[in-house]
């Protein structure tokens, strides 16, 4: 089973790269964010006419969440269940897909570090946290999404630069490892070390030409579905499209029959 996260920046822009990049590639499961548009809107049809059901958590022109598969999707839950968490709008769905529980996040981007909205973007992460941490021990589950944060140096072109900004700033990237903790396994960097492989890349400055990105965009796994990881890679094809979004699409590959 292939998982995959992709910040597709407006599905109603993205629509038909989404769609042949599912028909080119036949991942089993794609993580949506930023889908832009209402539950109503979402181009549902042109999904299943490929063979995807669709779960999804919309609002209109912001945020936006979705689960596309080729299984069923079962257990379908909308957020936080949290008014204040679920405030900052439609960012979390999760749904189990072949026994696997799968979410895509949309975490917070923090404006300016020390702002009101960054402290929101630090507590949101604690609250997914403590989300997964009600799952079993033993529970398989994937969490995929844009989380906002690059982890690490070698994740970021320039990380002196960016340092004081919300992407990379430290106390984010402490979020970001206290997040994780010694159970929630980044899937990449069990089969890739190097750096330079990034997920995201501004529009302005020719910035994907000179690969002056961040890898902002991840594939977790609990412990026990991340022994089973076979591969994980970043599919920067899309960006290089005509009208891309400013994200790639990133994949880990599981051996699990789907």
């Amino acid at each position: 089973m292939r998982i995959a996260s992709w910040n597709v920046n407006s599905i109603r822009t993205r629509q038909d790269a989404v769609l042949e990049w599912l028909r080119i590639h036949g991942t089993e499961v794609l993580c949506l964010q930023e889908t832009k548009v209402t539950d109503a809107s979402f181009p549902i049809d042109a999904f299943r006419a490929i063979g995807y059901e669709v779960a999804h958590f919309g609002q209109k022109a912001y945020n936006g969440v979705a689960i596309v598969s080729k299984l069923a999707l079962t257990d379908v839950a909308r957020g936080f269940d949290d008014p204040e968490l679920d405030a900052e709008g439609a960012r979390l769905l999760g749904a189990t897909v072949g026994g696997v529980r799968v979410y895509s996040a949309y975490v917070p981007n923090g404006k300016v570090v020390g702002s009101a909205a960054y402290e929101g973007k630090l507590r949101w992460l604690e609250r997914l946290r403590a989300l997964l941490d009600r799952q079993a021990a033993n529970d398989l589950f994937a969490v995929c999404g844009d989380f906002n944060i690059a982890a690490e140096e070698r994740d970021v072109h320039d990380p002196w630069f960016w340092k004081t900004q919300v992407l990379f700033h430290p106390s984010g990237r402490e979020a970001l490892s206290q997040f994780r903790g010694t159970e929630i396994v980044d899937t990449l960097r069990l089969h890739r070390e190097e750096g330079q492989l990034y997920s995201w890349w501004d529009y302005r400055q020719g910035a994907f030409r000179k690969n002056w990105g961040l890898r902002i965009d991840y594939v977790f796994a609990s412990r026990k579905l991340a022994a089973r990881c076979s591969d994980a890679w970043i599919d920067r094809e899309p960006r290089g499209k005509p009208n891309p979004s400013d994200h790639t699409p990133v994949v880990a590959a599981f051996e699990i029959a789907s």
